[in-house]
């Protein structure tokens, strides 16, 4: 996250109000909560993420061992089991919904 000078952007009086509270040190002001992101949607690491472990479940649905993708994805027994109850708890979940 880079940081903008507050002289540039914001008026003189509001800088100097600030001023009286930090003056001189760096302040993280927040975004607007209709303005925020969740974890990963700005770089794609969250669809990716998803990609991964539709693929994860694909190839556990077709035969693959659960050892066999530790291996292939460098990821623990307990993160492939993990990702394969949530495609599942899912799924229960869109049934239910769809009665």
């Amino acid at each position: 996250m880079s940081y903008v000078n507050a002289e540039y952007v914001l008026p003189k009086v509001l800088v100097e109000e600030i001023q009286k509270y930090v003056d001189g040190q760096l302040i993280y002001i927040p975004r607007k909560n209709e303005n925020s992101l969740s974890w990963g949607e700005k770089n794609g690491t969250k669809e990716k993420l998803a990609e991964r472990n539709q693929a994860i479940v694909n190839r556990y649905y077709s035969g693959q061992t659960i050892a066999q993708l530790c291996k292939e994805y460098f990821l623990s027994e307990k993160r492939i089991q993990g990702i394969i109850h949530e495609y599942e708890s899912s799924k229960n979940r869109i049934k239910e919904d769809s009665r």
